[in-house]
């Protein structure tokens, strides 16, 4: 069976990042972000491509995964299985606010990965529809390219070494981080180490 390469690409910085802020959908790229995501592409293009080539680039269809695949050069396909969390009611509110006004709920949703007490996804149904769509490009034997979320890259890191679902949170993304990962058969396996200008990945 063909090997599929999967680069997964955080996007960059948001005002919702910084501030430790439950994301939305329309949060764009702050002017940081922006800034960092073309300096990328540019030492990228320097470098003659450090995303490699690719057969299809996805796309989260938040806005700051598209403005960061836009920066970076690419033309992405909007793929909704690589959304962000649903944060329900606490869309758009900051940590330090949920932690005053809730702190019981934020409690569960912090300590139980099955639990959404802000009325949205839990991190479990992130999982479930993340790792659904990662075992769907396994064995594909294309090389894809997908804009989308820290969460979103944290659960798929764990979906596809098939640890616990609680150790997603170790696992740290930062913005512009990319994860690499090589599906064959019923396994995927983790890159770690500098791309090389003549790597299909």
């Amino acid at each position: 069976m063909t090997a599929t390469s999967l680069r997964l690409v955080a996007h960059g910085h948001t005002a919702a990042l910084r501030r430790a802020r439950f994301g939305g959908s329309d949060d764009g790229l702050d002017e940081g972000g922006l800034r960092a995501a073309l300096a990328q592409a540019h030492a990228g293009s320097e470098r003659r491509g450090h995303l490699g080539v690719a057969d299809a680039c996805v796309s989260s269809p938040a806005a700051a995964a598209i403005q960061t695949a836009d920066a970076l050069g690419l033309l992405p396909s909007i793929e909704a299985a690589l959304a962000d969390c649903d944060y329900g009611d606490w869309t758009g509110r900051s940590f330090e606010e949920i932690a005053v006004e809730q702190p019981q709920a934020l409690h569960a949703w912090m300590s139980a990965p099955e639990s959404a007490p802000h009325g949205g996804e839990s991190v479990a149904a992130v999982r479930d529809r993340v790792g659904h769509w990662l075992d769907g490009q396994r064995g594909r034997g294309q090389r894809i390219t997908a804009i989308t979320h820290p969460l979103v890259i944290r659960v798929a890191v764990v979906h596809a070494l098939d640890l616990p679902l609680a150790t997603y949170r170790q696992v740290d993304v930062e913005p512009l981080a990319i994860v690499r990962l090589t599906g064959r058969g019923a396994r995927w396996q983790l890159r770690l180490g500098a791309p090389r200008a003549d790597s299909p990945a």
